[in-house]
């Protein structure tokens, strides 16, 4: 039986985003610096943004890292969809970092087993733990984080293929009570909608962005029923969003939307990137 690395070797540096640690810093700097943030006001407790390669989406990921440049947090919460078809509904890692070609982040082991039992004693399933996953969609966050944050934090990575109202609510909650009291931030990771033509696509994002700009999870999960909009980590924005309710905020902001096609010139066939921030201003 092979050996467990302790450390999850990337999955995708050098294809999806920079493999080299100096050019991967300079084009996350340059997303981040590029990004022309509205005045924020609050303590900003969570962050949405897009998980295509950096080429496609980094610019529009840099607006939502923008709003955490230079913060401390201890603990970030990494949610995103898994795009694999593992027959687990929530997963994190069986290792105890990842790594990327800007160095290596610790997973806080603690907050993943607090999370693991307050997620089987309200669902009776809990996280479960994969090793040398191929999922991008964390990942993909990961050195925007690295360049954002100046200081050391832990990791607690959630992976999504349950995509259900009621287990998702339950799964945001259950975070709101894990990182309650910590100095944590949350991101969700999520593109929006998938391979329509332009003009589709920003009438499907809108309707999405509308309802996370409405603060209203419930919201996601009706607009997607109707076929009104589309985001495949619909999941992670609603646990998310349902766990910064649970901490207190109470506004969101759309930073930007964008689709590939302003980044390749073909508006045929685009996927949709939001970005966004949950404030707390009372």
């Amino acid at each position: 039986m092979p050996v467990l690395s302790e450390v999850r070797p990337s999955a995708i540096a050098g294809t999806w985003y920079e493999g080299g640690a100096e050019a991967l810093a300079f084009s996350v700097d340059r997303y981040i610096s590029e990004a022309r943030l509205p005045e924020l006001e609050g303590e900003v407790i969570a962050i949405i943004a897009p998980h295509a390669g950096h080429h496609y989406s980094g610019g529009v990921a840099g607006y939502a890292f923008a709003a955490i440049k230079d913060s401390s947090p201890d603990v970030v919460a990494v949610l995103s969809p898994m795009h694999h078809l593992y027959p687990f509904p929530l997963l994190t890692t069986a290792h105890s970092a990842y790594e990327t070609p800007l160095g290596e982040i610790l997973v806080n082991g603690l907050l993943v087993d607090s999370l693991d039992v307050k997620l089987k004693e309200r669902l009776r399933y809990g996280l479960s733990p994969v090793a040398n996953d191929p999922e991008h969609s964390l990942e993909i966050e990961l050195p925007f984080l690295q360049r954002a944050i100046p200081g050391r934090f832990s990791l607690l990575p959630v992976m999504l293929r349950q995509q259900g109202r009621d287990a998702v609510r339950q799964l945001g909650e259950a975070l709101a009570e894990t990182i309650a009291g910590k100095k944590a931030l949350m991101v969700a990771s999520s593109d929006l909608s998938h391979f329509y033509n332009q003009a589709t696509a920003e009438k499907l994002d809108a309707a999405m962005l509308a309802q996370v700009e409405g603060f209203s999870p419930d919201g996601l999960f009706d607009v997607e029923a109707g076929g009104l909009g589309e985001a495949c980590g619909l999941g992670a924005i609603a646990a998310v969003l349902w766990a910064a309710k649970s901490l207190g905020a109470d506004r969101v902001r759309v930073l930007k939307h964008a689709t590939s096609g302003d980044v390749t010139g073909d508006y045929q066939r685009v996927v949709g990137y939001g970005a966004a921030v949950v404030l707390k201003t009372r």
